[in-house]
């Protein structure tokens, strides 16, 4: 077996197909990734990938980084050789059921909530994929349930990959330059549900048009899902509160992006096993993860929100729309879409940066500032916000031109407001 990738995903992998017996081998450009699996005794190969490399080979397992147009997964597939997700993989290896989230944005609230809700009722939950920690780690523990954040790179080497619950949480273009095009994103976000029936459960947004074409399409029984309404057979919100079958619960927010994943991990979780008293307990502790619409400080009557988590246009756009009046810190590197969306109706003023400033300043009509640096985009939205403004970093683009990654952006924003409320 061929393990491509070295880093989190490729060492869990690597680690469980050695545990289980197989003989093992690693591929990394990197000579640094890999010295920790070289250290522990694999084969490692690293430098220039050579398709010579795949003799012998009768599997491989992928990391979600390597990309589905990489040379060492062309060169797979030409040579008729088994490609598997890690998520594949370590799924193949759990002995608890599983369920798994998907989407655009929210899987990382919903897969965390879902596990928070079955904790609380006494339910042996834990969280991996996407989230951070691999499926090829855990599959030793002793866990009763696996909720599983899925990511469309993880997906689109899938095989028998099948949760007993699942959700799809909204659908917009992402990742095209992973995926190539639209469409082959959205069929990698489908895989989801390729394996599951009509005994099976498949959550959906009725108010998101890519999650309802999806869902359409599955065997499984769905149930539907709304942040403004209560869909018949489904979980939304009414009034204040968030209703699923004869259960209502007081919802700890009124942001419709938090409404819809809340909803969605009561769905989930309440299929999973959870009881209502353990829900009603995680709904009252709920509060957004870091550089999730995150306030840092209050500035001469202008409050400044980190929401740095949002790397795609559908993201950003939805965070623009949970003020009334916004100056937006927008830019970064690209992943290949169409940012002409990021500005919705509330945005006063566009402050963009980086590699993609450009880019957002010819789509965009509104007043504008366009820097390079991330730091002189912050000083800019501080010059020109008013009382009763929110200056809003919600970038709608990858940190990479500038950071290792979302956090840092988010980290640095925090950084050079608090220094102004400092002074």
């Amino acid at each position: 077996m061929l393990v491509i990738g070295a880093a989190v995903s490729g060492t869990a992998a690597a680690r469980l197909a050695r545990d289980r017996g197989h003989t093992v081998s690693v591929y990394d450009q990197s000579e640094k990734a890999a010295a920790g699996l070289r250290s522990e005794g694999f084969a490692v190969v690293t430098g220039a990938w050579d398709r010579t490399q795949l003799r012998g080979v009768d599997a491989v397992v992928t990391s979600p980084g390597v990309p589905e147009h990489a040379p060492p997964l062309v060169d797979s597939a030409a040579a008729n050789i088994v490609v598997w997700s890690e998520l594949e993989f370590g799924a193949r290896h759990l002995g608890a059921p599983y369920v798994a989230v998907t989407g655009t944005n929210g899987k990382t609230t919903v897969t965390a909530m879902t596990t928070s809700m079955l904790t609380e009722s006494g339910v042996g939950a834990v969280s991996a994929g996407n989230i951070g920690t691999p499926v090829s780690s855990i599959v030793d523990g002793d866990h009763e349930v696996v909720v599983i954040e899925a990511s469309s790179f993880q997906l689109r080497y899938i095989d028998t990959f099948h949760p007993k619950v699942a959700a799809i949480l909204n659908i917009a273009p992402d990742h095209l330059d992973w995926h190539g095009t639209a469409a082959a994103y959205m069929e990698a976000k489908a895989r989801i549900f390729e394996n599951m029936n009509r005994v099976d459960r498949l959550a959906y947004d009725v108010d998101d048009e890519g999650s309802v074409a999806l869902a359409a399409r599955a065997a499984a029984t769905t149930i539907p899902v709304s942040a403004s309404t209560v869909p018949e057979g489904g979980a939304g919100a009414s009034g204040s509160e968030l209703v699923f079958r004869d259960h209502r619960y007081p919802l700890p927010t009124a942001d419709r992006s938090y409404v819809a994943d809340l909803a969605f991990a009561a769905v989930l979780a309440t299929e999973a096993g959870a009881t209502e008293e353990g829900i009603r307990r995680s709904l009252a502790r709920f509060s957004p993860g870091p550089h999730r619409r995150e306030l840092v400080g209050t500035i001469d009557g202008v409050m400044f929100i980190d929401d740095s988590k949002a790397t795609n246009p559908h993201a950003a756009r939805a965070a623009t729309t949970s003020y009334e009046r916004v100056v937006l810190i927008a830019g970064g590197r690209n992943k290949g879409l169409d940012l002409s969306g990021i500005v919705g109706p509330t945005v006063l003023h566009l402050v963009a940066y980086g590699e993609a400033g450009a880019e957002l300043a010819a789509g965009s009509d509104v007043p504008m500032t366009v820097v390079v640096e991330f730091d002189a985009a912050v000083e800019a939205a501080r010059r020109v916000a008013e009382p009763g403004d929110v200056v809003l970093l919600a970038p709608g683009c990858a940190s990479f031109d500038q950071f290792s990654g979302y956090g840092e952006r988010g980290d640095r924003f925090a950084a050079l407001v608090l220094a102004e409320v400092a002074k």
